[in-house]
């Protein structure tokens, strides 16, 4: 079982765009060096929406290749077409991913029924497949009623609950009674989540706190809530600063400032406003990431 902070792992690129495979390996280092429990390659925080099929599988095959089996590889396959999102998981297979990611279909809006189709059929690929319900971004929620549907199904072996509601939360938890994983996806409200029985949480602030995020992980699993809350507390501000604007701009630039990629991000999203320098900025000074 996939358990622990597993981060959402930003696509470093270069000043013009391509990208940056030096740094990405760098990356990948460091995380595997700092504790991180897993990496999801290409995910939203991949910049997934941007980047060509063909560079979106390089990417998957890099890390998978980095990695040698040390941590978990998760593939992020979804796409709002059904037979994209199967042939991207199949891809992802070939390539050896330890599991995928599958962002509910965004834009069109399907119906509950619609969703169940769709992961019914990427299900029929054989790798371990964790759904992905963040409708901030999709435009459309994957309840859970249509989540205990697919608990049944065996290749579907969890769920990242991004809404960063705690009460539906406990409704997934409660709906998936151990026939599959429960994850965070939301850094704020994730440790309280973990307390409550999720088993890790998928995480954009372990792009820049990766052993602060295994550290807080690893409590909250453990059942040490005063433990949790404490480091939590300390990466609060970081949770805060990273969504000033959309992920993934804050963080990029975030690891910019910490000297670990260049700062680099394809349209449509743009460079953080420097009006959110200071803010981003002084999240890192107070948990001490930079001097």
């Amino acid at each position: 079982m996939i358990a622990g902070s597993i981060v959402a792992l930003v696509t470093p690129m270069t000043g013009d765009g391509e990208l940056d495979w030096k740094r990405l390996d760098e990356l990948v280092e460091m995380h595997i060096a700092q504790g991180t429990n897993g990496i999801v390659a290409v995910g939203t925080t991949g910049e997934s929406a941007t980047i060509e099929v063909e560079d979106h599988l390089a990417v998957i095959k890099r890390i998978v290749d980095q990695v040698n089996g040390k941590i978990p590889v998760i593939a992020g396959t979804g796409a709002n077409a059904t037979k994209e999102a199967v042939e991207l998981t199949e891809r992802a297979k070939e390539l050896k991913a330890d599991a995928c990611l599958l962002v509910a279909p965004y834009y069109n809006k399907p119906t509950q029924e619609g969703l169940f189709q769709h992961h019914l059929a990427i299900a029929n690929v054989d790798i371990p497949q964790i759904l992905y319900n963040v409708p901030g971004r999709t435009a459309c929620d994957l309840l859970p009623e249509t989540v205990a549907r697919l608990a049944d199904i065996p290749t579907i072996v969890g769920i990242k609950e991004a809404t960063g509601d705690l009460v539906r939360g406990r409704q997934v938890l409660d709906i998936c009674d151990g026939k599959m994983s429960v994850y965070s996806g939301d850094d704020e409200t994730a440790a309280e989540f973990m307390l409550m029985g999720a088993k890790g949480d998928i995480s954009v602030t372990a792009n820049v706190a990766p052993r602060l995020m295994s550290e807080m992980c690893s409590a909250a699993l453990s059942g040490d809530a005063a433990k949790t809350r404490e480091l939590n507390n300390v990466l609060m501000p970081l949770h805060k600063a990273l969504f000033v604007e959309s992920n993934p701009i804050p963080v990029k630039w975030a690891l910019y400032e910490m000297g670990l990629i260049d700062d680099a991000i394809r349209l449509p999203l743009t460079k953080l406003h420097e009006k959110y320098h200071p803010v981003v900025r002084d999240a890192l000074t107070t948990t001490g990431l930079i001097a």
